[in-house]
């Protein structure tokens, strides 16, 4: 598109080729950082956006229901879409240049942004009530400023609206909204000074906050695993794609095998050694396909029931936090393994040359940091608990029964 955005092609008469300058590098850079901030967008916020449209009050007592099966078709769909893109997009890319093949996507974000806006007055859009963030630091700020206080003996001391009191786990927060001085609350029930003194939900929301974030954590290995995405394009280079004759899989669109049984799983919740058949590929594809498919929509479905509703646009961005997390472990990772793998006439592990490298070896070290993540996960499993301690859901349960 730009002529001068781009180093000039390699002369076949044997000079070296001119490499980038800084300002070719620095556009380079800056278009992934406008699509990244992009990307970011939409998908901290898509997921939650979808589920206010759904969201009927906690009076629906299909709410959970509708909300997993919307959970559930958001990714099928999101998924489908990539499918198209390692379709479509990709034999684009590979049959007629990089002009059309970023050109039909960018007319297609152009629509769908174009959509969005047209639809706009048909959507539930519920008022921002505060900064979640800004309460997290005030219940952290409070706590530590009440740290000599001792813990009271009734629920009637600690600031709350529902009447409810704290849990007992990480009691130390529940200092946070201990009631000093009766003038610190307002006659109609607000802090005088949130800065001195916080609610029961304030607390509990932080609560919540720090025990989903240790289990968010044991995804990032999974989505490491997922990252690999270079190395089944290279192996794929390297192999026979010829499904006829005639027709050749562009090496970029092996990844759909991995969407496709993604997909289906959703729904269920030539042996040569030179030119070794593609095709081998369509098996750990399908495996990762499968162990995304379990990951990401539980994961889901699990920090949006255990987070407060007020923290719904978290609960939707903690897993594409992780796979950001686990992006740059994988090529932390990647760069260590090609660092101290590689001696002295020997190739790494990960050299560009699969038949010099040991990539069964790179695979073995992803394997045994599965293992212990999975380990991980069953200690931080065995430590989790209810958000709320059950003898309070009892009373509010009971207290929603009376007014009924």
């Amino acid at each position: 598109m730009i002529p001068k955005a781009r180093p000039p092609p390699c002369n076949q008469s044997g000079q070296a080729c001119k490499s980038t300058t800084t300002s070719q590098y620095m556009l380079l850079v800056f278009s992934f950082l406008l699509m990244s901030i992009g990307a970011g967008g939409i998908r901290s916020s898509s997921l939650a956006f979808g589920a206010n449209q759904l969201d009927k009050g906690d009076n629906n007592p299909n709410k959970h229901r509708v909300l997993e099966s919307f959970f559930t078709w958001y990714y099928t769909s999101s998924i489908a879409s990539v499918l198209i893109a390692l379709t479509g997009i990709v034999y684009l890319q590979d049959r007629l240049g990089w002009k059309i093949g970023f050109g039909v996507p960018a007319i297609l974000m152009f629509l769908s942004a174009l959509f969005f806006y047209l639809a706009s007055p048909f959507y539930i859009k519920p008022k921002v009530r505060s900064n979640v963030f800004a309460s997290f630091i005030q219940v952290i700020v409070v706590a530590c400023k009440n740290r000599k206080l001792r813990y009271p003996s009734h629920n009637s001391n600690y600031h709350h609206k529902n009447d409810s009191g704290p849990t007992e786990k990480l009691r130390f927060l529940n200092k946070a909204c201990i009631i000093k001085k009766p003038e610190d609350v307002k006659p109609n029930g607000v802090a005088a000074n949130p800065w001195n003194l916080c609610t029961v939900e304030q607390v509990e929301e932080l609560k919540a906050f720090i025990r989903v974030m240790p289990l968010c954590s044991t995804g990032i290995i999974i989505s490491i695993n997922m990252s690999q995405s270079s190395f089944p394009l290279l192996q794929a280079q390297s192999m026979d794609r010829h499904l006829t004759k005639g027709f050749e899989i562009p090496a970029g669109s092996f990844g759909m095998f991995l969407m496709i049984a993604l997909t289906l799983w959703v729904f269920l919740y030539d042996q040569g050694l030179v030119e070794m058949s593609a095709l081998w590929l369509i098996i750990p594809n399908c495996l990762n396909g499968i162990a995304e498919a379990f990951s990401s929509i539980g994961s889901t479905e699990f920090y949006y029931s255990e987070l407060p509703r007020s923290m719904s646009s978290i609960a939707s961005a903690l897993l594409g936090l992780g796979m950001a997390v686990a992006s740059l472990l994988a090529s932390v990772i990647l760069s260590a393994v090609d660092k101290y793998t590689k001696g002295e006439g020997t190739e790494s592990w990960v050299s560009s040359n699969i038949n010099m490298g040991h990539y069964e070896y790179y695979y073995w070290l992803l394997a045994v940091l599965t293992a212990f993540n999975l380990i991980y996960f069953v200690a931080c499993c065995s430590q989790y608990g209810p958000s709320v301690d059950v003898d309070i859901t009892k009373k509010m349960m009971e207290l929603s029964d009376d007014d009924d």
